[in-house]
């Protein structure tokens, strides 16, 4: 039997190895990599399959399934290759599925071969799959863009990609794969522990081919959180329909809307996947149970619900899987360690529990570390810091992964402490914590240092950075093209290890005021004040702004994360004379409307201002009194009447150097005394439909340097004014789909070195006064707009036409097929 099968093993690999090698000729360039390395791990397994005396003997010794099932391996990567060589130059969506498996053949046969000729291999190998998953990343950020609809929102319910390393995930996915599929399952409640990869599970069935296959298009994946409300759930699933604007008055009406929307958009089969759900949330569950043929739904939770009767337990894991992960976080170029011994991995591993976040975040924080620094972490353990016995014992016990920070990157560990002052389960945009950071740490401008700390704390697993932008720029900023997330386990690590020393006494003091139960240090705090240089308050829907007096004299950053739908600022805020950042943001479903601005009239300190999903209807003559303001910022705000009493004469931050507007639907006009901030350098108004009309007068700003107007979808023009500005070195009027025509006077920017003009649909051509920008180096565009630059290429020789594929028509219609 071991000759017909050495006879069956030695003809599949060799046929496997030919179709390789002859079809790479023929394949796009995506496929010529992924070829290449198979060929690569397909060339490196031969001499030690076939010429060396152990290698087929020690293989054929493996049971007989086993080597049958590597034939299998071989004999369909042959198919996969061919299927390969017949998909159409035009189909990327095809391509990239194939792309992928692929990489997972290459996998397979890495993990197979691995196991017996670890000795002699295992270095090549490994570093093959490093590589293979770096490629594995790229493809699936393509993917991503491809696959994402147009105007998908932070909300969408689009299926997230799953991580590059998984370990001992695939048993539980084919278990979870089988009780789905009966007929009489319509609900499933994956449980564990916080951290135990229930996300990551169910991220891999949602992308496993036998899932996407049955469901197809009809995945919807929903992060619920804390605290939730089927208004927030529905609002997502509307607008990942394309229905961005709806608003429910009730609960009642979000789930009969929702179970109206379900019906409309039903097909044979539809997955609501509802990740992190709290106990508080079961309601919420019962709620989405409609009665849909075809319909069923998963949810993740840390929590059992006996009254769902359908709970798949996710066990930690073993003892092999978890060391895996561990050396892998630690040892990243191969998983094996270097002079760390074997019994002291195996003390650490097995500290860890099994727990899949523990040992990625532990591994991570002894990256680079003698065994010196593996016995002391260990020690700290074995002296009574369980790792499990409670998530206020895990918090504890993974407060090790930031000691390298003390200190080597000191700041960088400051960066991750502040980090509690955020709301768990929420994106935090990067420029929020550069605002931050800036004045904290004295860290640059331009968003270097910021980028530079978020990535050191991406690397060791601290944090995670979601790319929401392909083609920022070094003019743009280094933070304008990421959203920071933090597992929840880590942001209470950031609290815990802020809240070591008595609440007088600390440098951050986060607090959060459950309905207007104040914490009763605050109320019965008379003459003593607070210390801290960070104060962020959460409030949530119940909170009426009835404030107790706080004195907090020495707050440099006041963070207030609120969720209802009124919300008054405090009084106390006048007493914050050393206030230098002030962070405002509404997570609710609409806009809060803010009052009591005038209280942050009198605070001669503060330097940044960030509103985000707030209704500012008032005059906000309070903030231009500002003196030292520099930088001001509306997000997602609504502004109504906000510069309705705005005048021309009346005093206006003298000292403003940069100005925000991201995402104010009702923005129609700009204060008329815009153009009187003379030292204004960043001026950035975005995806702000209403706007029309710029300033005449948007010329008598001297010093601006950077302009943009990204999809500001109605604007019409820019004023012939622009001329004047001749320090503007960046425009962007990318989707300004109104400009028809560019002033001439745009020839006499002499500093202007980047101008961004993707999706200017009506611009049907280009002043001749281009020529004379002698100091452009590069153009971002679209092909159709590519063509107008081309009078232009003898005079602006060292002009770089940068032309950028616009794949949201190609996402649309794959949306709509």
């Amino acid at each position: 039997m071991s000759a017909v099968i050495a006879t069956d093993l030695e003809i599949a690999f060799g046929e496997l190895l030919n179709v390789v090698i002859g079809h790479q000729t023929l394949q796009s360039s995506t496929f010529k990599t992924l070829l290449k390395r198979l060929e690569n791990t397909l060339k490196t397994m031969e001499p030690l399959l076939f010429c060396e005396s152990w290698g087929l003997s020690k293989l054929l010794a493996r049971p007989e399934k086993e080597t049958i099932m590597f034939i299998f391996y071989l004999e369909n990567g042959k198919d996969l290759v061919l299927k390969c060589s017949r998909i159409r130059w035009w189909n990327v969506y095809k391509k990239f599925v194939h792309a992928n498996k692929l990489i997972r053949l290459n996998n397979e046969l890495l993990r197979f071969f691995q196991t017996e000729m670890q000795v002699n291999m295992v270095t090549t190998s490994i570093r093959s799959l490093i590589g293979i998953h770096d490629l594995e990343e790229k493809l699936d950020r393509v993917l991503s863009a491809v696959t994402t609809p147009v105007g998908t929102s932070s909300g969408s319910c689009t299926v997230p990609g799953i991580p590059q390393l998984i370990v001992g995930l695939d048993l539980h996915l084919e278990e979870l794969k089988h009780r789905l599929l009966k007929d009489e399952t319509q609900l499933l409640v994956v449980s564990g522990p916080g951290g135990c990869g229930k996300t990551t599970l169910v991220k891999m069935l949602c992308n496993d081919n036998g899932i996407k296959d049955m469901f197809g298009e009809n995945i919807f994946y929903v992060t619920v959180s804390r605290p939730s409300s089927i208004k927030t759930v529905a609002q997502k699933l509307f607008e990942h329909h394309g229905e961005n604007h709806c608003k429910f008055q009730s609960d009642e009406e979000a789930k009969n809307q929702l179970e109206n929307l379900m019906w409309r958009i039903r097909s044979d089969k539809m997955l609501l996947v509802l990740d992190d759900v709290w106990s508080e949330s079961e309601s919420l569950v019962q709620d989405l149970k409609f009665q849909i043929p075809g319909y069923k739904i998963v949810i993740t939770s840390r929590f059992l619900f006996p009254r769902f009767n359908a709970t798949y337990e996710l066990s930690l894991l073993n003892h092999n899987d978890a060391r895996v992960l561990l050396c892998y976080s630690a040892f990243p170029r191969d998983g094996i360690p270097v002079n760390v011994p074997d019994d002291l991995v195996n003390k650490i591993v097995k500290h860890c529990k099994g727990l899949p976040l523990a040992l990625t975040v532990v591994g991570a924080s002894l990256c680079g570390q003698g065994a010196i620094k593996w016995r002391t972490t260990f020690k700290k353990w074995s002296e009574g810091q369980s790792i499990l016995q409670s998530h206020s014992s895990m918090l504890v016990s993974l407060s090790a992964s930031i000691d390298a920070l003390d200190h080597e990157l000191p700041i960088v560990k400051e960066c991750f402490l502040d980090l509690g002052s955020f709301p768990k389960d929420e994106r935090v945009a990067a420029t929020a914590l550069m605002d931050m950071w800036v004045e904290l740490y004295n860290l640059d401008e331009k968003g270097m240092y910021t980028s530079e700390h978020l990535h050191e704390l991406s690397s060791r697993n601290l944090v995670h950075l979601v790319p929401i932008r392909k083609d920022v720029g070094e003019l743009e900023g280094y933070c304008d093209e990421h959203h920071v997330t933090q597992h929840d386990l880590l942001r209470e690590l950031a609290v815990h290890l802020s809240s070591q020393e008595p609440i007088a006494q600390r440098n951050r003091l986060f607090m959060k005021i459950h309905k207007n139960n104040f914490p009763t240090w605050w109320i019965e705090q008379i003459r003593q004040p607070i210390n801290a240089r960070i104060l962020s308050i959460s409030t949530d829907e119940a909170f009426c702004s009835n404030w107790y007096d706080l004195k907090a004299p020495k707050v440099e950053v006041l963070i207030l994360n609120i969720s209802s739908k009124q919300y008054s600022l405090p009084q106390f805020i006048e007493s914050m004379g050393q206030l230098k950042v002030l962070s405002v943001t509404s997570y609710g479903d609409n806009p809060a409307q803010l009052h009591n601005l005038p209280s942050i009239g009198v605070l001669s300190n503060l330097k940044r201002i960030r509103f985000t999903h707030l209704s500012v209807s008032s005059s906000i003559q309070p903030i231009f009194a500002l003196q030292n303001l520099q930088k001001l910022s509306f997000v997602m705000c609504e502004l109504s009447n906000a510069f309705t009493n705005d005048t021309t004469g009346s005093p206006m931050l003298p000292n403003l150097t940069e100005l925000e507007f991201d995402r104010c639907y009702d923005l129609n006009e700009l204060p008329a005394g815009l153009c009187s901030l003379v030292h204004l350098q960043k001026l950035s108004i975005t995806n702000c439909h209403e706007l029309d009309v710029l300033p005449k007068g948007l010329g008598r700003l001297l010093n601006l340097e950077f302009l943009s107007l990204n999809c500001c979808t109605k604007l019409q023009e820019l004023p012939e004014s622009i001329g004047s500005l001749l320090k503007l070195r960046f425009i962007d009027i990318s989707d300004c789909l109104s400009i028809s025509l560019l002033p001439e006077q745009i020839g006499e920017l002499c500093s202007l070195r980047v101008l961004k003009m993707r999706g200017c649909q009506g611009l049907q051509d280009l002043p001749v006064s281009m020529s004379k920008l002698l100091q452009l180096e590069e153009v971002i565009c679209d092909e159709e707009t590519s063509y107008l630059w081309m009078d232009f290429e003898t005079d602006l020789c060292n002009l770089k036409i940068n032309v950028v594929e616009d794949d949201r028509f190609e996402s649309f219609m794959k949306i709509v097929q």
